[in-house]
């Protein structure tokens, strides 16, 4: 905006729209402010309304890790928290690779309000560079693992021991020893192997919410703490209904942590394939710049850039071939296993392979808009899309 006619232009664009109320522009400050029915009119709308005015509005976009989300309603409500926020135009959490992105009015969020929002919801949150889902990733299947063996050891044992009251051999004597044997055996496996369950319960709890992890304490604690009096004070209980369930209890918890476990697996072996992707890229590129060839770190490269590309050497960008003439292995793109032959006027995509001869080509797509980089950001966002459902989840 310029003027005072450009504000009147902007106020009278928001005011035509059904649902506005009122629209008011600061003129020094750069700033709207909006008075809208929600039920109407959405905050992107209202932008809409301002960009075709001929305008446009400050709108940015931010990421950072989440921790503690175990299953779809834990995104949901993730998702929510930061909906919530004044100024929050969208928000996207992806489970699989445990992080939230969002998009905002620049000026009417700060980050530490989204921190808020997160951690009011009862979730963790990793800030900046500290955050590396590949790290991330490693470190809980390595937790896991190590817990599910723990538990899976005891629980195989348990059960064992339980053979007895299932085939009805119940001496009085044996069966007292036998229970404290249990206790001493499922005691590892509900509070060891099963903490993850308690914190993230405990976590959902103190903001007044229940997850997953709450039934699966619920019903575990219940299980093992009623056979824990049992062993402990059998005389509370009637003749032949001093039964204990550390089988079952233990049961739940090792089962679930091998669901848990196998979860991990698959999300580090998506993230694999996305690493993977971002391996085929050149590091660096031969640019031609007043008169000589440069090699230059990939980030540097801009679109209209001419770029020298010799025979083995990896296309570092996409772009369109203005002299020479080559082969180039585009295999990692199409499929197709024999190289195709480039020369002028051709396009070329970064991350394929210069075959046989030299060219030059001049870039035409950098950085996030090569085709390499739309086919991680693909995988990406197929790996934390959600089918749509008219039901919310609650568990």
């Amino acid at each position: 905006m310029t003027c005072a006619s450009c504000v009147r232009r902007v106020e009278q664009a928001l005011e035509k729209k059904e649902g506005v109320a009122e629209a008011s522009v600061n003129f020094a400050a750069e700033k709207t402010s909006v008075v809208y029915d929600p039920a109407v009119m959405n905050p992107d709308e209202l932008i809409g309304a301002i960009r075709d005015a001929g305008y446009d509005a400050d709108v940015r976009e931010t990421s950072f890790g989440v921790t503690g989300m175990t299953c779809a309603s834990c995104v949901g409500r993730v998702e929510r928290a930061l909906k919530k926020v004044p100024g929050v135009l969208e928000a996207n959490v992806n489970l699989a690779n445990e992080k939230a992105t969002v998009r905002y009015l620049a000026g009417e969020v700060d980050h530490r309000d989204l921190e808020m929002a997160i951690e009011g919801a009862g979730y963790g949150l990793v800030r900046g560079e500290e955050f590396s889902a590949e790290d991330s990733h490693e470190s809980e299947y390595k937790k896991l693992k190590s817990d599910f063996r723990l538990a899976a050891a005891l629980t195989a044992l348990i059960l064992a021991g339980s053979l007895p009251m299932m085939l009805g051999f119940e001496p009085l004597i044996l069966m007292m020893w036998l229970n404290f044997v249990l206790l001493g055996l499922a005691t590892p496996v509900q509070f060891w192997a099963g903490r993850r369950f308690y914190r993230g319960a405990w976590g959902a709890l103190r903001h007044g919410q229940a997850n997953m992890n709450t039934l699966v304490v619920m019903g575990t604690s219940a299980a093992y703490l009623y056979s824990a009096v049992v062993t402990l004070a059998p005389g509370l209980f009637a003749a032949g209904r001093a039964d204990v369930y550390f089988d079952t209890s233990a049961l739940i918890v090792t089962l679930i942590l091998l669901g848990r476990l196998l979860e991990a697996r698959a999300k580090g072996r998506t993230n694999e394939a996305i690493k993977t992707l971002a391996g085929l890229q050149a590091k660096t590129a031969r640019v031609e710049r007043e008169g000589d060839e440069l090699d230059v770190p990939l980030e540097d490269v801009r679109v209209g850039d001419v770029v020298v590309v010799r025979p083995g050497e990896k296309v570092p960008v996409d772009g369109r071939v203005v002299s020479g003439e080559s082969t180039v292995d585009e295999a990692m793109i199409t499929g197709e296993s024999i190289p195709i032959t480039k020369s002028e006027g051709d396009e070329v995509i970064g991350a394929t392979v210069n075959k046989t001869g030299s060219f030059r080509f001049r870039a035409t797509r950098v950085g996030g808009e090569t085709a390499l980089a739309q086919i991680m950001r693909m995988v990406e966002q197929a790996q934390g899309s959600k089918p749509p459902s008219s039901v919310s989840p609650t568990g």
